[in-house]
């Protein structure tokens, strides 16, 4: 049994914020931001040993698709006026901008993207 010992490099430690800062202004792009980065997360993560790296491209992985889903459920709330679909839109908006905000935050103090406690 073999355990393969990388060390991040600042290359490593710059891709993940310039990931975090796609994801978090995404909506600048109409998503299309959180799209490339989404793709980068996972061929990231699927060469990542280091466990940090890891839960925090999972963190991004999950954030966007949780934002997509409700997304998705909510469209219909824009048929019946503007108003119910501009609140709930807004309100995931917020949701996900906290989220990549938080994780960003978190991965700059190299901890986990959420407590496991």
């Amino acid at each position: 049994m073999s355990t393969i010992i990388e060390m991040k490099t600042d290359k490593d430690r710059t891709l993940m914020h310039i990931l975090y800062a796609m994801h978090t202004i995404a909506w600048a792009s109409a998503m299309s931001l959180a799209v490339i980065a989404v793709i980068i997360n996972y061929v990231r993560r699927g060469d990542e040993h280091d466990a940090l790296y890891q839960a925090h491209h999972t963190y991004m992985i999950r954030t966007f698709w949780w934002t997509l889903g409700w997304l998705v459920l909510l469209s219909p709330l824009w048929l019946l006026f503007f108003a119910p679909g501009a609140i709930a839109y807004t309100i995931v908006g917020l949701w996900y901008l906290y989220r990549c905000i938080k994780g960003w935050l978190r991965f700059s103090k190299q901890r986990l993207p959420v407590e496991l406690t």
